[in-house]
C-alpha cells in the first residue's frame, strides 16, 4: 500500500484547507484511513479517523467542529477539510491506513510521506 498526500500549505488562522491522500495498493478501499499530525519535535497525534466504508468517523477533541474526514472509495482518496485553522495545527500532516480503525499512532500499518500545514496568526 502506497499513500500520498497533498495540499498542504501556507494559510492564515481563520483559513481553511483541504488535504488529500490517494491510496494505491491492493484492497485499500477496505482499509481504514487516518490523519496524524506531528508538530516538529513532539509526539505523533490521530487527528481523525474513517473506516473502510465512511460510515464511521472519529476526531480529536483539537479537531471536532473544525475538521471533517471522508473518503471516496472510487477515487480511492480521503480527505481532510480543516476550516478556522489555528496557529495551533501548524505540523506535519501524514495519512496512514490499517486494517483497524487504531488508537495509536504507532499501530497503524501504512503511512505516507506526508504534507506541511502552517497556519500564520
Amino acid at each position: 500500500v502506497q499513500l500520498q498526500a497533498s495540499g498542504g500549505g501556507l494559510v492564515q488562522a481563520g483559513g481553511s484547507l483541504r488535504l488529500s491522500c490517494v491510496a494505491s495498493g491492493r484492497r485499500v478501499s477496505m482499509l481504514a484511513m487516518t490523519w496524524i499530525r506531528q508538530v516538529s519535535g513532539k509526539n505523533h497525534e490521530i487527528v481523525a479517523t474513517v473506516n473502510w466504508n465512511g460510515d464511521t468517523t472519529t476526531y480529536a477533541d483539537s479537531a471536532k467542529g473544525r475538521f471533517t474526514i471522508s473518503r471516496d472509495n472510487a477515487k480511492n482518496t480521503v480527505y481532510l477539510q480543516m476550516n478556522s485553522l489555528k496557529p495551533e495545527d501548524t505540523a506535519r500532516y501524514y495519512c496512514a491506513a490499517d486494517p483497524q480503525m487504531r488508537t495509536i499512532p504507532s499501530e497503524w500499518d501504512y503511512w505516507g510521506l506526508g504534507t506541511q500545514v502552517t497556519v500564520s496568526s
